[in-house]
């Protein structure tokens, strides 16, 4: 209902965005942020247990869409790497057989499109891990070094449950053993990044953030302009 003309009630003013340049660990869980803004040449990772909301927020942030078969390149540049997409494009002629058979081969070639951007693409690049393997998270670091660009990770961490309904909602439900694996590999990851001091940069990253489900939604732009 439309206020009298002579309300005592003030307008309200929305406050100034706020943006943050995350550097070393950032704890975002409960927090507020409009935007996260990264350097040019970042190598993003967002990472998560499945159905912690990584494609999601890649779907969201970047307009890389869940039906995609190849890597997505986003208005502001970014060239999103979803596993996903992968999957997508490899079920055209794998999709006969059961998928935990032809699992280890997307995975392959996921891993190998995100080794052949770090060293193609001078651009930035959003790039969809669990991160919950050491081996992956080191073959990731790895390349970025040797592309000579800087890595930062944001973290999805969402209690065991919400992202068993996560899978379940997308029709993708992960085997519950390797779930639980998933699971129990993440809590350690989060004990260890709990113990250190803010200015520490954990993971061999430039910065890692953590945040929440709802903290991420109310995101509504990565930037890759800072200095």
């Amino acid at each position: 209902m439309t206020p009298p003309l002579d309300s005592d009630s003030a307008p309200t003013h929305r406050s100034a965005p706020r943006i943050i340049t995350p550097a070393a660990l950032v704890d975002l869980r409960a927090g507020e942020v409009d935007e996260l803004r990264y350097p040019a040449g970042t190598v993003l990772v967002f990472a998560g247990v499945p159905g912690a909301g990584k494609s999601t927020a890649l779907h969201r942030l970047f307009g890389a869409g869940p039906d995609a078969e190849q890597s997505v390149r986003s208005a502001s540049g970014a060239l999103v790497l979803d596993s996903n997409h992968t999957r997508n494009r490899l079920r055209h002629r794998l999709g006969w057989a059961p998928y935990s058979l032809w699992r280890p081969l997307v995975h392959l070639a996921h891993y190998r499109a995100i080794r052949d951007a770090l060293r193609a693409d001078n651009g930035p690049v959003a790039i969809h891990d669990c991160a919950t393997f050491r081996w992956s998270r080191r073959l990731i670091v790895r390349w970025a070094a040797q592309g000579r660009r800087e890595l930062h990770m944001v973290l999805i961490d969402v209690p065991a449950m919400q992202a068993r309904h996560g899978q379940i909602s997308r029709g993708r439900r992960v085997n519950s053993v390797a779930f639980t694996a998933h699971c129990r590999r993440w809590a350690a990851m989060m004990r260890e990044l709990d113990t250190l001091e803010p200015e520490t940069a954990p993971l061999s990253a430039t910065s890692v953030v953590i945040i929440d489900r709802p903290t991420l939604a109310a995101v509504s732009r990565i930037g890759f302009d800072a200095a």
